[in-house]
C-alpha cells in the first residue's frame, strides 16, 4: 500500500491534489450554507458504548467534514442499537433525535464504500453509512431501493487522474495521520483510525443519490474507534448548471478503515477448487457430537440446537395427543406415506417414513454396496460416521471459506459411487444451487442430498425433492426441525422405487410410530404446508437482524449468504468465547467436529429478536473478557 508521502513526490499528482483541496476546503461550507441542506450521523455501536466514545468518533468525523455539531440535524442507527445510552446521550449532546432502521431497511442500501467482513455478514458493508443515507433521505421521498439503486452506481472507487488517494483523515488534529480516537481508554492497539489507513488505491468521491432537483450525498465514509462506527451523510438541494452535489464534495483522496483487509477491500469471488481428504483418522472430529449435547445438562438459553421455537404448535400437539388412543394397534404408515407422496407429486413407492433423516443415514450405510462413497464437508457428521459404522472407508470433500464453502461440483471425485452433501448445509447455512447439485449425478452413483432444513428456505428454493429425472438421486427430508418433533423421531426418503426397497430391507419393523406418522400426515396439509411457508419468511427476518448485529463486531466473521435456521460465524478462540458464553447463560454450537473447520467456529441457531439482542449483549462482554 503506498504511503500518502509516495504520491505527493510527484510534482504533477502534488498539484493535483492541492488544487482539489483548495476546491474541498470551500465545498462543504457552500454545501451546507443553504438553510435546506442538512447533515445526517449514521452510527454503528457495540452494546454498553459510552457517550464520550460516540462523540470523540463524531466530533472527528465532523471535523473531516468541515463541519461542526450545529450542522447535524439527526443520528441514525439500527433500531436494536437505538435505545444504547452512549447512542441516546451522545444525540442529546448534539441536540438532534435518534433514528432507528430495521435491518432489512439497511440491508437493501448499497453501500458505496464497503467494507468485506459486514458485507458478507449482514448484506450491507456499512450499518453506519447505510443509516447515514437512509436518514439523510428521510425527507426527500426517495425510498431504501432507490438509495440502493443509486449509490450502487456512484463514485465509489473513483478518482480522477488515477493518482493515489491520500488516506482520508490523515493529519486529523495535526497528527500526522495518526487516528481519531486511536487507543479509546487507554486500550493501546485495539484503537482503530478514524479516517486513518493510507491510500494506495485510487482515491474515492462522495457518492450520490440524486432525485428531481436534489441529492442525498455521502460526505464522510464510515469511520471507526474501539466500539463505534461513524460515517455523515446531507440532503443537497442543487439548481440547473450547477454541479451535482457529489462533484463538489470531499477529497478524491479517501482511504479506507485501518484493520480492515486491503484498499479498497474486496470480496473474494469463488474458485473452483476444494481439498480432497480420503484418509480414515476420526480422532480430530468427534462426529457423534450433536447440538443437544451443549444443552442437556444445564439450563442455558439454547442457541445450539437447530429446532424452531415455540414448536410443535397447539393444533399439531392436539393431533398427536389424540393419536393416543390408538396405541394398541401397530402402526400403519400407509396413509402418512401417501400424504408425502401427494405433496411432492410422487408415487407412493418412491416414498419410505424413518425415524428422523438420521434414521436414513444409517439405512443407506447398510443397504447399499458402495466401494467409494464421499462426504462433502462441512456438513452434518452423521453419514460419515454411519458409513463408517459400517465398515466403509469414507473420503471427504472439503469446501473452504476462501470459497465461501460453495460447491465445485468438480472436486468431487469421478470414481465416488456415493456422494453425500446437505443443502442448506448444516452448519454453514449456504444454500446450493440445485443445478450445481443435480450435476454431480452418474450412471452409477448413489447422489444423497440432506435437505432437512430446505423448509426453512422461502419456496424452498433449489430443493431437488420430486424430480424423478436425475439418475441415482435420493432426497432426505425431515419434519424435526420446522415442527419441533426431535423427540418423536420423523422424516423420509425420496428415492427411485429399487432404492426404497433396498432401504427397507434393512429397516427394523415397525420403525416409526404411531403418533409421528399422524404428525407426517398432518404436516402435509395445506394449512400446515402455508404455516410452514409463514415460518421461513420470519426466519429470514430474524436471521437478518442477527447478522446484521454480529456484523457489529470486528472480531467476528460470518458465513456469506446464509439462507438457513442458523449462521455459521469465525472469531479467533472462539472455543474461549463459547465457554465464557455458557457462564453467561447462552449456548452456542461447537463447529470444532465438523470436519473442515476447527476451534474457531461456531454454529449460532436463529431465535427471536429479544432473545438475538440479548445473546448480541453477552458475546459482547465475552469478547471484552476474552480480549
Amino acid at each position: 500500500m503506498a504511503a500518502v508521502g509516495d504520491a505527493l513526490r510527484d510534482p504533477a499528482a502534488e498539484e493535483r491534489h492541492q488544487e482539489r483541496a483548495e476546491r474541498d476546503d470551500h465545498s462543504h461550507g457552500a454545501l451546507l450554507s443553504d438553510g435546506a441542506a442538512s447533515a445526517h450521523l449514521g452510527v454503528g455501536a457495540r452494546s454498553g458504548v459510552a457517550v464520550d466514545e460516540v462523540l470523540l468518533l463524531v466530533d472527528a468525523v465532523l471535523r473531516e467534514a468541515r463541519l461542526t455539531r450545529a450542522d447535524v440535524r439527526s443520528l441514525a442507527t439500527l433500531d436494536a442499537r437505538a435505545a444504547e445510552p452512549g447512542i441516546v446521550g451522545a444525540a442529546a449532546a448534539l441536540g438532534v433525535p435518534v433514528r432507528g432502521f430495521a435491518a432489512g431497511e439497511l440491508a437493501a442500501v448499497s453501500v458505496p464504500h464497503p467494507s468485506a467482513l459486514p458485507l458478507a455478514a449482514t448484506g450491507t458493508a456499512s450499518v453506519a453509512e447505510a443509516a447515514a443515507l437512509l436518514s439523510a433521505a428521510g425527507g426527500t421521498g426517495a425510498d431504501a431501493g432507490a438509495i440502493a439503486g443509486a449509490v450502487a452506481g456512484a463514485v465509489a472507487g473513483s478518482g480522477s487522474d488515477g493518482d493515489a488517494g491520500a488516506a482520508a483523515g490523515s493529519e486529523v488534529d495535526g497528527n500526522d495521520g495518526t487516528a481519531a480516537g486511536s487507543e479509546v481508554d487507554g486500550d493501546a492497539g485495539r484503537g482503530v483510525a478514524a479516517g486513518a489507513g493510507g491510500g494506495g488505491g485510487a482515491g474515492v468521491g462522495p457518492a450520490t443519490l440524486a432525485g428531481g432537483g436534489s441529492g442525498v450525498v455521502l460526505l464522510v465514509p464510515k469511520r471507526k474507534s474501539r466500539r463505534v462506527t461513524c460515517a455523515i451523510a446531507a440532503y443537497v438541494p442543487f439548481r440547473p448548471n450547477e454541479d451535482a452535489p457529489g462533484v463538489r464534495l470531499l477529497p478524491s483522496a479517501h482511504g479506507y478503515i485501518a484493520r480492515e483487509p486491503g484498499s479498497p477491500p474486496t470480496i473474494p469471488t469463488p474458485h473452483t477448487t476444494a481439498a480432497m481428504d480420503t484418509h480414515t483418522d476420526t480422532d480430530a472430529h468427534d462426529l457423534r457430537h450433536h447440538g443437544d449435547a451443549e444443552v442437556r445438562d444445564e439450563k442455558l438459553i439454547d442457541l445450539a440446537v437447530n429446532v424452531r421455537t415455540n414448536t410443535p404448535p397447539d393444533w399439531l400437539r392436539e393431533r398427536i395427543a389424540d393419536s393416543l388412543t390408538g396405541l394398541a394397534a401397530y402402526p400403519d404408515d400407509r396413509a402418512a406415506r401417501a400424504a408425502v407422496a401427494e405433496r411432492h407429486d410422487l408415487p407412493s413407492n418412491r416414498v419410505l417414513l424413518t425415524a428422523g433423516a438420521a434414521e436414513a443415514f444409517v439405512l443407506l450405510a447398510r443397504a447399499l454396496d458402495v466401494r467409494r462413497p464421499v462426504v462433502v464437508h462441512p456438513q452434518f457428521t452423521e453419514p460419515e460416521a454411519a458409513l463408517r459404522d459400517a465398515g466403509h472407508e469414507v473420503g471427504r470433500v472439503l469446501l473452504r471459506e476462501a470459497d465461501g464453502f460453495r460447491l465445485d461440483p468438480a472436486a468431487v471425485p469421478e470414481d465416488a459411487d456415493l456422494v453425500v452433501i446437505g443443502n442448506p448445509t448444516n452448519p454453514t447455512s449456504v444454500l446450493h444451487p440445485a443445478a450445481s447439485i443435480a450435476a454431480l449425478a452418474r450412471p452409477g452413483r448413489t447422489l444423497v442430498v440432506d435437505e432437512a432444513f430446505i423448509d426453512a428456505v422461502p419456496g424452498e428454493r433449489e430443493s431437488l425433492a420430486g424430480r424423478t429425472d436425475i439418475p441415482g438421486l435420493v432426497v432426505l427430508r425431515s419434519l424435526t426441525k420446522t415442527w419441533g418433533l426431535a423427540g418423536l423421531r420423523i422424516g423420509y426418503v425420496l428415492a427411485e422405487p429399487e432404492t426404497v426397497a433396498a432401504l427397507e430391507r434393512v429397516q427394523p419393523l415397525w420403525p416409526v410410530s404411531t403418533p409421528a406418522l399422524v404428525a407426517a400426515e398432518a404436516c402435509m396439509t395445506r394449512a400446515a404446508l402455508a404455516e410452514a411457508e409463514h415460518a421461513a419468511h420470519r426466519v429470514g427476518v430474524e436471521r437478518a437482524h442477527l447478522l446484521a448485529g454480529l456484523a457489529e463486531f470486528d472480531e467476528v466473521r460470518t458465513v456469506a449468504g446464509s439462507e438457513g435456521p442458523f449462521v455459521l460465524i469465525r472469531i479467533d478462540g472462539a472455543d474461549a468465547v463459547r465457554e465464557t458464553l455458557r457462564s453467561l447463560g447462552f449456548a452456542a454450537r461447537r463447529g470444532d467436529t465438523f470436519p473442515g473447520l476447527d476451534r474457531n467456529w461456531l454454529r449460532l441457531a436463529v431465535r427471536d429478536r429479544a432473545t438475538t439482542n440479548r445473546f448480541l449483549q453477552a458475546l459482547d462482554q465475552a469478547l471484552l473478557i476474552g480480549g
